[in-house]
């Protein structure tokens, strides 16, 4: 078992070698709302995931005009277990060094490298860091593999200040509320079983490091679109492809070129995220597709008609630079669209409203505020908004890595996505004017 000395959250210390470095605890990322790989918090700005050399030398290739709409790419960490004694598995990043990270089956066991066992499991509360002693059973010597550890749990230091409700009975967690994505942990248990199943002492993994791209909001808001007609990539067997096509010909990927993959949204009259998995997605219909859009831009109090015309401009940008991309293919990737949940006239409102029942302004104030006059908010100022691409995992283009498969033109399936998610927004924002 890879087990690592002391280390400072989120941060490497100044003179990190390969032998004395300090390690970064990772968390699961709070408000990831699709996907199977698990997403981790490494720092406020950062989030990691497991490596897939195609998505990295994708990223490592992106055409300039792509970034704006691309998570930035930072680089690849080394990634170890950690048990304690509880019971809990804690994955620690460390710098990358090229000779170390390798799989274990290019690398004997007896050359992969040792850390310090420190004699104490690191373990990160919502205000700092905190040290929890090693009981007695985990053996001093860091000698008991991750295998032999009985009935591992997830400990989660990281929550948020806003408690999360899951819609869908099939989600397989609990439907009350609680202060992370369900789906994010369940991603995260998963992840863990994997490498666990697959893993023998001392294993590093490879993770990506990339930008975390919800980190401008407070409350953000999220929705994760499978974008495209076809899921699958030109390397599927034909099993898998065989599966890709039918969940895409059962729901609205056929239909639309997009589909729900997830989503959160806040909601101001209850104070919480409402929350929807993909599983909820497939099984859309077209109209179905679009309540589920107004429900994403409804924050519980009033449908949000300011977010129509900024995130209608991002699509069609990334629209007219998509069409530019010829032979590019962006097979099983997503489109998160994020916003504020309290960046508007109502939510700005109510927060002023909680602010002056806390410190009991006098009734001027509050007259003042009910009337709309004096220190409500614009309603010129645009909300901030984002729309990026993601997951790259099964991407290509012509002359990437020896592709033998080489596709004329622009990715038509991902446009037709954007055209019918525009299209439905257009229609939407008329109707509600």
């Amino acid at each position: 078992m890879c087990v690592c000395q002391t280390m400072e959250v989120g941060k490497y210390g100044k003179n990190a070698t390969q032998s004395g470095d300090r390690g970064v605890l990772l968390e699961p990322f709070i408000h990831q709302v699709g996907g199977h790989s698990s997403m981790m918090r490494y720092d406020d700005h950062t989030v990691c995931k497991p490596l897939i050399t195609r998505e990295q030398r994708f990223y490592e290739s992106l055409p300039p005009e792509m970034k704006e709409f691309t998570p930035e790419y930072k680089g690849v960490v080394s990634v170890c277990f950690e048990g304690d004694s509880d019971g809990y598995i804690n994955l620690v990043a460390y710098p990358y060094v090229e000779n170390e990270a390798l799989e274990q089956d290019d690398m004997p066991e007896r050359d992969q490298p040792r850390r310090k066992h420190s004699r104490r499991s690191l373990h990160r509360s919502s205000s700092g860091t905190e040290h929890k002693e090693e009981k007695p059973g985990l053996a001093s010597d860091g000698t008991e593999s991750i295998q032999e550890m009985k009935s591992p749990r997830v400990d989660l230091h990281i929550h948020s200040d806003v408690p999360f409700q899951m819609l869908d009975g099939n989600s397989g967690l609990s439907s009350e509320k609680i202060t992370y994505n369900p789906w994010s942990l369940r991603c995260h248990k998963q992840q863990l079983s994997r490498m666990r199943s697959e893993s023998k002492d001392r294993k590093l993994y490879k993770f990506l490091l990339l930008e975390n791209v919800v980190h401008h909001f407070k409350f953000p808001c999220v929705l994760d679109l499978k974008m495209g007609t076809r899921q699958h990539g030109d390397d599927a067997s034909e099993e898998k492809a065989a599966r890709q096509m039918k969940k895409c010909e059962q729901s609205t990927s056929a239909t639309l070129g997009v589909r729900v993959c997830g989503m959160q949204v806040y909601q101001l009259d209850t104070g919480h995220y409402l929350c929807r998995n993909k599983y909820y997605g497939r099984g859309l219909s077209i109209e179905g597709f679009r309540n589920a859009l107004y429900q994403y831009l409804h924050n519980g109090l009033e449908l949000r008609k300011d977010l129509f015309e900024p995130v209608l401009a991002k699509l069609r940008s990334l629209k007219a630079v998509l069409e530019r991309q010829a032979s590019y293919r962006f097979y099983s990737s997503s489109l998160l669209i994020i916003y504020d949940g309290k960046d508007s006239r109502a939510g700005m409102f109510v927060e002023r409203r909680a602010e002056m029942r806390l410190k009991r302004v006098d009734s001027s104030l509050s007259e003042s505020l009910q009337d709309g006059s004096g220190t409500e908010p614009s309603s010129s100022a645009q909300p901030k908004v984002d729309v990026r691409m993601i997951d790259f995992a099964h991407s290509t283009f012509k002359g990437f890595r020896d592709d033998p498969t080489v596709h004329d033109g622009p990715d038509v399936g991902y446009v037709f996505g954007l055209e019918s998610l525009i299209n439905i927004m257009e229609q939407m924002r008329e109707e509600n004017q």
